[in-house]
This record gives C-alpha cells, structure tokens and sequence, in this order.
C-alpha cells in the first residue's frame, strides 16, 4: 500500500486538548499515540480507531457527568 493515499479521514476536529483522566483527545477522542501514529496507520488500523470513538464519546461524556 507504499504510495497510496489513504481512504480513511482523519477524526481530527482541530480541538486538540488532551484529557488527564481518560488519556484522549478532547476533540478527536484519539490517544496521543493513535494521534502521533495516524500518518503511517493503514486503512484497516484507522477504522480500528474510527469504530472506538463512539464508545469513548460516551464513556468521555459519562466521566463528565453529561449526556453524549
């Protein structure tokens, strides 16, 4: 796949603040390391991270004490 552009998008929302207690990017909900890592990822280890952010929304949302 050397070359290729990828077909995945970024999660990227330009709101990059990390949270202390979850590990995740506030805008994005990605890792530091999925985030650092996202340029050389394939497209199957992207989607990996795209279907974890829905779950990390809620959990993110739940630790906040508001509704995702």
């Amino acid at each position: 796949m050397t070359g290729q552009a990828s077909n995945v998008p970024s999660p990227c929302v330009s709101v990059c603040r990390m949270d202390a207690a979850s590990g995740w990017c506030e805008g994005c909900l990605r890792t530091i390391d999925e985030i650092a890592a996202w340029s050389v990822l394939d497209d199957l280890h992207k989607r990996a991270v795209w279907k974890l952010l829905p779950q990390r929304r809620e959990a993110l949302a739940a630790m906040k004490g508001k509704a995702p």
